[in-house]
C-alpha cells in the first residue's frame, strides 16, 4: 500500500496551509519482494522547532533511525511471508533493497535469525491493515489486527505475515537512550 502523505506548515502569514501532498521521497516499492512497501514519511532529530519552518526531512539517503531525542514517522506494508518461497525471490537483492530503503535500521537486523532485530527505539505501531504477528526473543508471539497498537521498548523483535493479505503498520519510533 503506498502512502499518501500531506505536510501543513503556517506560511508568512501564520496561516495554516498545506506544504505538500503526496508521496514521500523516501517511499519505496521493493522490486524482489513483491508488496513489500516502506514509507518513511518524517524524521526528526531531536525536539521539533516550530519557528523554524518546514523543511523536508525525507530527502537524502541517510539513516531512518533517529538518534536519542529524535522520532521517526514511518508506514510498513508488510506481504504474506509465502512471497519469500515464491520462484526467483533472491534474498541478496530483497536485502540490498532493504539497505537503501531503511539505512539504520537495517544495520540492526541479525543475519542469522531473519527479521530478527533490535533498535534503540520506543516504538509506537498500529496495525493499518491486515494482521501481523510479534514474535519476540524468547519465542513468544502475539497476533495483531487492524485497530491493534504495540508500544516496545528497544525490544528483540521480528514482524511476521503468516497471512494470505498484505498488512500495513503505522510506526513512530523515538530515539531512546541505551545506557
Amino acid at each position: 500500500m503506498q502512502i499518501r502523505r500531506v505536510v501543513t506548515a503556517k506560511n508568512e502569514a501564520g496561516k495554516s496551509v498545506v506544504v505538500s501532498d503526496g508521496h514521500s521521497p523516501r517511499e519505496m516499492v521493493f522490486q524482489h519482494t513483491k508488496g513489500f512497501v516502506s514509507s518513511p514519511l518524517w524524521m526528526v532529530d531531536e525536539t521539533p522547532d516550530l519557528t523554524k519552518g518546514h523543511a523536508e526531512t525525507m530527502d537524502g539517503d541517510g539513516s531512518v533511525l533517529a538518534p536519542a531525542g529524535g522520532a521517526t514517522f514511518l508506514v510498513v506494508t508488510f506481504p504474506p511471508d509465502s512471497v519469500v518461497f515464491e520462484p526467483g525471490w533472491d534474498p541478496e537483492k530483497a536485502g540490498m533493497e532493504h539497505a537503501q530503503a531503511a539505512p539504520g535500521i537495517v544495520d540492526t537486523f541479525e543475519m542469522e535469525n531473519p527479521g530478527m532485530h533490535t533498535t534503540p527505539t520506543l516504538d509506537f505501531a498500529t496495525v493499518v491493515a491486515g494482521e501481523v504477528v510479534l514474535e519476540l526473543d524468547d519465542g513468544k508471539t502475539v497476533t495483531l489486527k487492524a485497530g491493534d497498537t504495540a508500544v516496545q521498548h528497544g525490544v528483540r523483535h521480528a514482524w511476521r505475515n503468516p497471512s494470505n493479505e498484505p498488512a500495513t503498520v503505522s510506526f513512530v519510533m523515538i530515539g531512546a537512550k541505551t545506557e
